[in-house]
């Protein structure tokens, strides 16, 4: 069994710290949240989900920051490549094309940040 490097490690236990903490804004006081960027929102529920599907990714990277084995944190590294891909496009496309707030940019560099590094470590193993 392959083991998991300390980079991916401390990855995951970065990811986990971010997507627990925007999660739980998002899933708790997502009007609040939205307002601090400049965004008023009519329905929060879609940003609660967004939140509660960033609660589980972080719940899963946690778990994987507990785990030893390649074989066992493959799956998860492959999902968070997708997600962070996908939502770096989402971002990109919103601010350049449909007139999201500047704001957004943060969001798009961390999805672009750590979709370069779950990257990097997948292309390793």
């Amino acid at each position: 069994m392959t083991k998991i490097s300390s980079g991916l490690r401390t990855l995951f236990l970065i990811n986990f710290v971010f997507a627990f903490l925007f999660g739980l804004l998002y899933l708790l006081i997502p009007a609040t949240f939205m307002s601090w960027v400049g965004v008023s929102i009519t329905d929060d529920l879609p940003y609660r989900l967004l939140g509660t599907a960033f609660v589980a990714f972080g719940v899963s990277s946690w778990l994987c920051y507990q785990a030893a084995e390649w074989e066992k944190v493959k799956i998860i590294v492959q999902a968070e490549i997708v997600l962070k891909v996908l939502g770096t496009l989402v971002c990109l496309y919103s601010l350049l094309l449909a007139g999201a707030p500047a704001a957004l940019w943060i969001n798009a560099i961390i999805f672009a940040g750590f979709a370069a590094a779950f990257v990097y470590f997948y292309t390793r193993k």
